[in-house]
């Protein structure tokens, strides 16, 4: 069983920065395609960023591309968030999940998830 613990969230005002990071626990980390979502209040969760067992392959959601980098250090069992620019429409639960199988952007795929950590981007 993978536990998977976020943290990093908080209250910013648009054009500021944060890094979320997600912590793992119990798995094999180094093989696990890894990916963060958000869920905005009266939303569905959305795909945010994922990235692949090696970092090899990196995806990202049109909405975040250009101002959120996905990364991560093996050794360290954590994936990591960098998030710039941010903009009220940022504000939601961020949620990180891991799979055994899958990189992208499909939730459903994703066996594992944190608790989540508020991000809020006021304007």
């Amino acid at each position: 069983q993978v536990q998977l613990v976020e943290s990093g969230g908080g209250l910013v005002q648009a054009g500021d920065s944060l890094k979320l990071s997600c912590a793992a626990s119990g798995g094999t980390f180094s093989t696990y395609g890894m990916g963060w979502f958000r869920q905005a209040p009266g939303k569905e969760r959305e795909f945010v960023a994922a990235i692949s067992w090696g970092a090899g392959r990196t995806y990202y959601a049109d909405s975040v591309k250009g101002r959120f980098t996905i990364s991560r250090d093996n050794a360290k069992n954590t994936v990591y968030l960098q998030m710039n620019s941010l903009k009220p429409e940022d504000t939601a639960v961020y949620y990180c999940g891991a799979s055994k199988s899958y990189t992208g952007s499909s939730y459903p795929r994703y066996e594992y998830w944190g608790q989540g950590t508020q991000v809020t981007v006021s304007s």
